[in-house]
């Protein structure tokens, strides 16, 4: 390791022990003592001192640039030497330099975790001395752009999804000078392993049957095949856009939304009642047992809460469709719980933020955070036995088709 000869005029030594701010004197010592390895390095590279006569000499100086670096005790200037006809080379700035990625990363883990940008800016000017803006924030952040595009326009062709649930929520964003309510569409599917992945995220006016178009066609673009069943709530675009792109497929009503729906249209009085059987008839073992328990529960209330029942029924063959599914499956794909909860850490977050400055910005946080969703479950555990469901399908007359060679 290369030795130097450092020196500190007492003008400097003074401020360092007698000023008013130790961290002022301490950043003065740093600067000093880099400028002098500095110095030290160019006369090193070039095998002369300044302004030094020698046949060895391997180039010459041509001046300085300022850089700053941020450091703990401050901001301090280095003078950077530059060589004429030539490249001056130090690593002297390779610590800072991965030491200002981590800060980087650091940065957009924090927004990504529902950290404001506001609060952000002012954790980074305690740690490091140096006001970071809002925008400035905003700015590096943007750095996950191409890392989120890949990830959200990535092929879908490697394998087949059996399973699909879908959603959408609603956010806050600016657009031409007003702030309005866009619709944010998600897509889960479940591959022929039986591991959840997060199929892509598409931003939309608002959950219109031709957002809804637009967000399938671009999945089947990517890739997407071999679905066959696909759950949803009850939104008339969104049933007719699955319908159009996937004929053929079962559709399972979500059945949260279902028993929610027929609430809010039972008497208060009769809620709990009317729950517990609705509840039953779509936990029936077969379909046959749940058309029964459906008479039974028409005929006793359809007096009662007339608008609650023709909910129930005009809703129920689309709310049992799982029924025709193996038992060990029918839970998990009975409502959309599983997107619902990705859809309530999205919530956390945007209440940090509240109005997004545009819809790049929303694919930006909400891709980066599903993407690390995604990460964990194709690193933990399935979230369904396939096994069962494939010997199921290969000896279901009614599947022998030819979707059982796109399938499998």
């Amino acid at each position: 390791m290369a030795q130097y000869q450092i020196t500190v005029d007492q003008e400097l030594l003074q401020q360092l022990f007698l000023g008013h701010s130790q961290d002022a004197g301490v950043s003065k010592l740093l600067e000093s003592v880099l400028n002098q390895i500095l110095q030290a390095q160019v006369t090193e590279q070039l095998g002369a001192e300044r302004y030094e006569r020698t046949d060895s000499r391997q180039g010459y100086r041509n001046g300085a640039y300022p850089h700053q670096l941020t450091t703990r005790v401050g901001t301090i200037t280095l003078r950077v030497p530059r060589i004429r006809n030539g490249q001056f080379s130090t690593e002297l700035f390779a610590r800072y330099q991965r030491s200002e990625q981590a800060l980087v990363l650091a940065l957009m883990e924090m927004v990504i975790n529902g950290v404001s940008t506001r609060k952000v800016s002012q954790i980074t000017e305690e740690l490091c001395g140096t006001h970071f803006s809002k925008s400035t924030v905003s700015e590096l952040c943007k750095q996950l752009d191409p890392i989120v595009e890949a990830w959200n326009g990535r092929p879908l062709s490697d394998s087949p999804f059996p399973f699909v649930l879908v959603d959408a929520l609603y956010l806050k964003v600016r657009e031409d000078g007003r702030v309005r309510s866009r619709g944010v569409m998600v897509g889960i599917g479940v591959n022929t392993d039986g591991y959840r992945e997060v199929l892509g995220l598409m931003t939309g006016d608002t959950e219109s049957e031709a957002d809804w178009r637009e967000f399938f066609g671009w999945l089947k673009q990517r890739g997407l095949r071999g679905v066959d069943f696909i759950t949803s709530d009850d939104h008339g675009g969104l049933v007719r856009a699955i319908r159009q792109h996937f004929q053929g497929v079962t559709w399972q009503r979500c059945q949260a939304h279902f028993i929610r729906n027929i609430l809010d249209a039972t008497p208060k009085v009769l809620k709990d009642e009317v729950y517990s059987r609705v509840r039953t008839l779509l936990d029936a073992p077969d379909l046959e047992t749940a058309r029964l328990l459906l008479s039974q529960t028409l005929e006793a209330y359809e007096e009662k809460a007339p608008r609650a029942m023709r909910i129930l029924e005009a809703g129920f063959d689309d709310a049992t469709a799982v029924l025709s599914l193996p038992e060990r499956y029918r839970k998990r794909l009975r409502t959309t719980n599983s997107i619902e909860r990705l859809n309530e850490e999205i919530r956390r977050r945007e209440r940090v933020i509240r109005i997004f400055p545009n819809r790049q910005s929303v694919i930006r946080l909400l891709g980066a955070l599903l993407m690390e969703q995604d990460e964990k479950w194709a690193s933990g555990r399935k979230y369904l036995n396939m096994e069962e469901y494939w010997s199921w399908y290969k000896n279901n007359p009614k599947k022998q088709n030819a979707s059982v060679t796109r399938i499998m």
